[in-house]
């Protein structure tokens, strides 16, 4: 599959979950016999030269690329999750994203000590929520390596905003408007 392929692949939902966002819908990718691999495959590529060995996996699209990846690495997996999801105890923080604000939490001492992880999520638009896990990540004494997405909503700034931090930022679907 080329990332072209994927693109088509992914299904623009306007209006959702408000206006004037188009949602970038990945569930059509995963019921594609075959897509997610593929995915998987062209994203792995696009990691060459970042050095990890922990993934945190932002709720909830994040979790099936950073699963598959930590699954095909044998490293561990950082829930990134909203609150009021993780049973124990936890860190938490707020962010800005395209439509509104969050908040992201993780379990405390998920994190290996001095770890470098990455930060995988389905797409990034404005880079509030993944700039909010890396944070969790130092907190929890790791270091970020680098962000991975499918997509990048280009013409919100996100990835500028997490190459900013220093992070490499890679992705395989670039998007430069609402389409």
């Amino acid at each position: 599959m080329t990332p072209e392929q994927l693109e088509k692949l992914i299904r623009n939902v306007p209006g959702f979950p408000a206006p004037p966002v188009v949602f970038k819908d990945i569930t059509t990718v995963l019921t594609t016999p075959g897509a997610l691999a593929d995915t998987m495959d062209l994203l792995e590529e696009r990691l060459e030269g970042i050095a990890f060995d922990a993934v945190a996996s932002i709720e909830s699209r994040g979790f099936v690329f950073g699963a598959v990846l930590c699954a095909r690495r044998r490293l561990p997996l950082v829930l990134v999750r909203k609150p009021g999801k993780l049973p124990a105890e936890k860190i938490g923080e707020d962010y800005e994203l395209e439509y509104g604000s969050g908040r992201v939490e993780m379990h405390r001492g998920s994190v290996p000590a001095g770890g470098r992880v990455l930060i995988v999520d389905d797409l990034v638009a404005t880079g509030g929520s993944a700039a909010a896990a890396g944070r969790l990540v130092e907190r929890d004494g790791g270091r970020v390596a680098g962000a991975a997405f499918v997509i990048n909503l280009e013409f919100l700034g996100g990835r500028r905003r997490l190459e900013d931090l220093g992070w490499p930022v890679r992705w395989i679907v670039e998007v430069h408007g609402e389409e």
